[in-house]
């Protein structure tokens, strides 16, 4: 499955470890991540511009099957993402959130079927909540 990950870049780096491991995770489990770059210690934007980050991203997120968004650290660019994978282009979004982060309403009340929402309490159940998830999302052989 090609996924897109989505993560706080400017709104903070404070879970950056956090985000490298579901990258990892996902990528182990044979998916292609193609924002994989987002869970790098130091960005690799080779220089680019915002026109060119927004161009490259929504590229990517055009090339998606399933986004996934990592939502416990505020970000005004994951919103985006979510919302354009969502009504743009009417893909699954998982987005995960650590238990007790401000969780803004509009992902916490939407009722879209197409947006689900895990709270985790450490990384390990983050995982197996994503895993159930993206298995859900599935069809079977």
């Amino acid at each position: 499955m090609q996924i897109y990950f989505a993560a706080s870049i400017r709104g903070g780096r404070a879970l950056q470890a956090r985000y490298q491991a579901i990258v990892a995770h996902l990528q182990q489990a044979g998916h292609t991540v193609l924002s994989e770059g987002v869970a790098f210690a130091t960005l690799q934007d080779a220089g680019l511009d915002d026109r060119a980050i927004y161009a490259q991203d929504v590229a990517w997120l055009d090339a998606s099957d399933l986004v996934v968004a990592e939502v416990s650290v505020p970000s005004l660019g994951v919103g985006y993402e979510i919302g354009y994978a969502l009504h743009r282009r009417r893909i699954p979004v998982i987005c995960l959130c650590e238990e007790g982060a401000p969780l803004s309403a509009m992902i916490h009340g939407n009722p879209d079927p197409a947006l689900r929402l895990i709270w985790y309490r450490d990384l390990d159940g983050a995982l197996a909540g994503l895993d159930a998830q993206i298995a859900a999302l599935t069809p079977p052989d």
